[in-house]
C-alpha cells in the first residue's frame, strides 16, 4: 500500500516504538499503583515521556505534561475549564470538530463563540481577524497551528502575542504540528497546547498531549489517580488533577520513543522531506487536468487538499478508485466543515494526501500516475 493518509495517523512507526508497546504488554502493570517491580516499570515510562516532552516543547517542568487519549481528550480539557457563560471564544476558520463540538454543547451553557474570518495562506490577515475581535466580551481563544485539510500555518505565535497583551488565554491545537514544526510552550506561553501522540509524534493510536501553561484547568473527569485516595476530591496537583483512571502507560511507552525519534531527527529535517514532497506533487499535479490544488509552500506543512474542475469527478469516488490500486488518502470533510467554508470547498470537500518522514518520492509519483488514471477511468463511465 502508498499510504498517503498522515495527517489522520501515521502509519509507519519507528521500530524502537513498536518495540517499546511490545515490551510495555509483557512487563508493564499499574503505574502509580503499586510498589512492585510492574508497577514502577510502567511509572517510569510515563515519566520518561513526560520528560521527552518537556524537551521537545520547551516545557521545564515534567508535571505540567497531561497524557491524554488523544488530542481531542486535551482540547475538551482546556476548553471546558476555560469557556465561560456569557462571555465569548474566538477560533480561527480551520478548526476540527474536536473543537466546534465541544463550543457547540458549551452553547447550550451560555458560551458564545465566533469564528474568525481567516483566510486560506493569508497569515497577516488571520492575525488582524484576531486583534479586531480581542475585546472585553472574549474569554477564551483557540487557534490550531496547522489545518488538518489544507496544510495551512497559521500564524500561532503573533496570535499569542496578541492573547497576552489582551490577558485572554490561548489553547493551541498542535495536532498537525507537532514533531513537524517548532512548539515551543516557553515562547508561546498558551494556556494550553494540545497534541496529537499518533500523528507527528509518530506514537500509537489512543495516545495524547496536554502542555499545561500558567492557567489552572479542570478535570473533565472524575476517578482514581492512585494518589491521595482517602479524599473524595480530585487532587490539586498536576498531573494527577487531570488523569483520572489507569492511564495507557504501554502507549506512552511508545509515544516517548516516537519522541526521542523526532528529537534525533529534529523537525527541521522532517519539515524539510515534507516540504520536498509537497513540491514534488504540486510539480505533477501541474500537468494533470482538471485538478485544481490548495499549494503554497512558504506557509503549508505536507498536507495538500485538491478538488476537481468536472463534476464527473466526486471526491469520494476518486478516493476510491485509488484505493481500489492500493493508494490511501482522505476524501470528504476531514472532520473540519468550517475549514472547508472557509475555503469555499463545502459541501462535498477536498481529496487530501498527506506525507510523513517515511513518504518517498516515488510513492508520489505513483499517486499522481493513478489519480490521472482514475479520473480518466471516472470520465469513461
Amino acid at each position: 500500500m502508498i499510504y498517503l493518509d498522515n495527517a489522520a495517523t501515521t502509519m509507519r512507526k519507528p521500530p524502537e516504538v513498536l518495540a517499546a508497546v511490545k515490551n510495555a504488554y509483557n512487563t508493564f502493570g499499574g503505574p502509580g499503583r503499586g510498589s512492585h517491580g510492574a508497577a514502577m516499570r510502567a511509572a517510569d515510562a510515563m515519566y520518561a515521556c513526560r520528560e521527552a516532552a518537556c524537551e521537545l516543547f520547551g516545557l521545564s517542568n515534567p508535571e505540567r505534561v497531561v497524557l491524554t487519549l488523544n488530542a481531542t481528550h486535551a482540547l475538551n480539557i482546556a476548553i471546558k475549564s476555560l469557556a465561560k457563560p456569557g462571555r465569548k471564544v474566538l477560533v480561527s476558520g480551520f478548526e476540527h470538530n474536536a473543537v466546534m463540538r465541544p463550543l457547540h454543547v458549551l452553547q447550550q451553557r451560555g458560551v458564545m463563540f465566533e469564528v474568525l474570518d481567516t483566510p486560506l495562506f493569508r497569515p497577516d490577515a488571520a492575525v488582524s481577524a484576531f486583534e479586531n475581535a480581542l475585546d472585553d466580551s472574549v474569554c477564551l481563544a483557540v487557534c490550531t497551528h496547522v489545518s488538518n485539510v489544507f496544510g495551512c500555518i497559521l500564524p500561532v505565535e503573533r496570535i499569542a502575542k496578541l492573547c497576552r497583551e489582551k490577558n485572554v488565554p490561548l489553547i493551541i491545537d498542535a495536532s498537525q504540528s507537532a514533531g513537524i514544526l517548532p512548539v515551543n510552550q516557553s515562547k508561546l506561553h498558551g494556556a494550553a497546547i494540545c497534541a496529537s501522540g499518533h500523528k507527528g509524534l509518530y506514537g500509537p493510536q489512543g495516545t495524547g498531549l496536554l502542555l499545561v501553561g500558567d492557567t489552572a484547568l479542570s478535570s473533565l473527569i472524575e476517578g482514581g489517580t492512585g494518589s491521595g485516595s482517602i479524599s473524595l476530591e480530585m487532587p490539586k496537583d498536576l498531573p494527577d488533577a487531570l488523569e483520572a483512571g489507569t492511564p495507557n502507560a504501554w502507549g506512552a511507552a511508545g509515544l516517548c520513543e516516537g519522541i526521542k525519534f523526532v528529537l534525533r531527527k529534529g523537525t527541521d529535517e522532517i519539515e524539510h522531506i515534507e516540504h520536498e514532497l509537497l513540491d514534488h506533487c504540486a510539480m505533477l499535479l501541474h500537468d494533470i487536468k482538471g485538478v485544481k490544488y490548495y499549494y503554497y509552500t512558504p506557509v503549508q506543512t505536507g498536507v495538500m487538499s485538491m478538488v476537481f474542475v468536472s463534476e464527473e469527478h466526486d471526491v469520494e469516488d476518486i478516493a476510491s478508485k485509488l484505493s481500489e490500486n492500493g493508494v490511501a488518502v482522505r476524501a470528504g470533510l476531514q472532520c473540519a466543515p468550517i475549514a472547508h467554508k472557509t475555503a469555499g470547498t463545502l459541501p462535498y470537500g477536498t481529496l487530501r494526501v498527506s506525507f510523513s518522514c517515511f513518504s518517498t518520492r516515488s510513492e508520489v509519483r505513483t499517486f499522481a500516475k493513478t489519480l490521472e488514471s482514475a479520473m480518466t477511468a471516472n470520465t469513461s463511465l
